[in-house]
C-alpha cells in the first residue's frame, strides 16, 4: 500500500511540474527527473522483481498507469510549447508573390535535333539501330564495298588505333552492315551517332560530329520511295515544304549514289545569297544499297533492294538554327548552350 501510494505522489507532482514548466529545457528535465533511467519512479519499477506474486499484481498496474500518466503530460506540453514558440506573422507566406526563378541546364542543340530526328522517324515506323565507336575493318570499309586502296582508309581521314584492324568509325555506315549481319528484309531503320575523321578543323568541318544512317531494305524499294521519305522527313523537321533533288555521283557502298539537295529554307528555292543563287543547298551523300553489301551482310544477290543516306546532326542543325562555325558544338561555350 505504502508503494502504490508513493507512486500516486510522485504521479502528481510530475503532471504538476510538468504542467508548470514554461519552456523546453525545464519540460527536458523534468522528463528525465521523473521519466529518466535513474528517476525515483523507475527505481520503483526496478523493484517490482523483488515483490511478491500478490504486491505485483497490485504495484504493476498502478506503476503503468502512472508512467502513461506522465508521458502523456509531457507530449502534451511539449505540444504547448511548440505551438506558442511558433512566430506565425514571421512564417507566413504571400503565394501571390512570383517565386524566384531556378537555372535550368540547356540541352545542346545536337541533342534537340537528335530528339526531333528520331521522333519523326520512329513516327514513319522506322526503328533506331546503334552499334560501338571502334569499328573493325570489316564494319568500317570492307563490308560497306570501300576498296583496300581507297583514300577513306588513309591516316589522313580515319583514326586508326595502334590495335591492327580497328578503328574509330567515320560514319555511321558501320551500324548498317551490323544490323544487316542479324536481321532479314523488309525493315527500315535510322543510326544516331557519334563519328571521327582526321581532318583539319574550319568553320564547316570538324574531326568529331555526329550523323544519322537512314536504311531501307526490302524486295521492291525504289530511288522513289527514297525522295518520298526524304522530303517528309525535311519538310516536318523544318516545318516548311521542303523538295529534293538528286545529282549523280559515286559512293562506294550504294549504285547508283546520288548528291542530294534540298530546296534553299531562305529563299524556297528561287535563288538567294543563302544558296549563292542556285535554289538548293547541298546536304550530303545518298543512292541505292550496292548489291556487294548486301552479300557482304549473307543476302542472295540480287534478291533485295534498298537506299541509304548519312547527313550530319550539325550540318541540319546549323540550318535550323543559323549557326555559322560548326565549332561552336564542341567548344563549351556556356554562352552558346543558353541560347537553347
Amino acid at each position: 500500500m505504502e508503494t502504490e501510494q508513493k507512486i500516486k505522489e510522485i504521479k502528481d507532482k510530475a503532471v504538476a511540474s510538468i504542467e508548470a514548466s514554461k519552456n523546453s529545457d525545464e519540460l527536458f528535465n523534468l522528463e528525465k527527473e521523473f521519466s529518466g533511467r535513474k528517476s525515483e519512479f523507475n527505481n520503483i519499477l526496478k523493484g517490482l522483481k523483488d515483490m511478491t506474486e500478490e504486491e505485483r499484481r497490485k504495484v504493476g498496474p498502478a506503476a503503468n498507469s502512472a508512467k502513461n500518466e506522465i508521458a502523456a503530460a509531457i507530449e502534451k506540453k511539449r505540444q504547448e510549447l511548440l505551438a506558442s514558440s511558433f512566430d506565425f506573422e514571421a512564417e507566413k507566406i504571400d503565394v501571390t508573390i512570383p517565386g524566384t526563378k531556378k537555372d535550368v541546364g540547356h540541352l545542346n542543340p545536337i541533342s534537340i535535333v537528335q530528339k526531333e530526328i528520331v521522333d519523326i522517324f520512329t513516327s514513319m515506323g522506322f526503328e533506331i539501330a546503334d552499334g560501338p565507336e571502334i569499328e573493325t575493318d570489316f564494319y568500317n570499309f570492307d563490308s560497306l564495298n570501300i576498296p583496300k586502296d581507297h583514300p577513306a582508309r588513309d591516316m589522313t581521314d580515319t583514326f586508326f588505333l595502334k590495335e591492327k584492324g580497328l578503328a574509330l568509325r567515320s560514319q555511321t555506315s558501320a551500324v548498317q552492315a551490323r544490323y544487316m549481319q542479324k536481321h532479314k528484309p523488309p525493315f527500315r531503320i535510322i543510326a544516331p551517332g557519334k563519328c571521327f575523321r582526321n581532318e583539319a578543323t574550319d568553320t564547316t568541318h570538324e574531326h568529331t560530329f555526329y550523323q544519322f544512317e537512314a536504311l531501307v531494305v526490302g524486295e521492291d524499294v525504289n530511288v522513289g520511295n527514297l525522295k518520298h521519305i526524304a522530303e517528309v522527313f525535311f519538310s516536318e523537321f523544318f516545318k516548311k515544304e521542303v523538295h529534293v533533288r538528286l545529282r549523280p555521283s559515286y559512293f562506294p557502298f550504294v549504285e547508283p549514289g546520288f548528291e542530294f539537295d534540298i530546296s534553299c529554307l531562305v529563299c524556297g528555292g528561287n535563288g538567294c545569297s543563302a544558296c549563292r543563287g542556285g535554289g538548293w543547298l547541298e546536304l550530303g551523300g545518298a543512292g541505292m544499297v550496292n548489291q556487294n553489301v548486301f552479300t557482304a551482310a549473307g543476302y542472295p544477290r540480287n534478291k533485295y533492294q534498298g537506299f541509304a543516306w548519312g547527313f550530319g546532326f550539325e550540318r541540319l542543325a546549323m540550318m535550323k538554327y543559323k549557326i555559322d562555325d560548326v565549332r561552336l558544338f564542341h567548344g563549351g561555350d556556356l554562352r552558346f548552350i543558353e541560347q537553347f
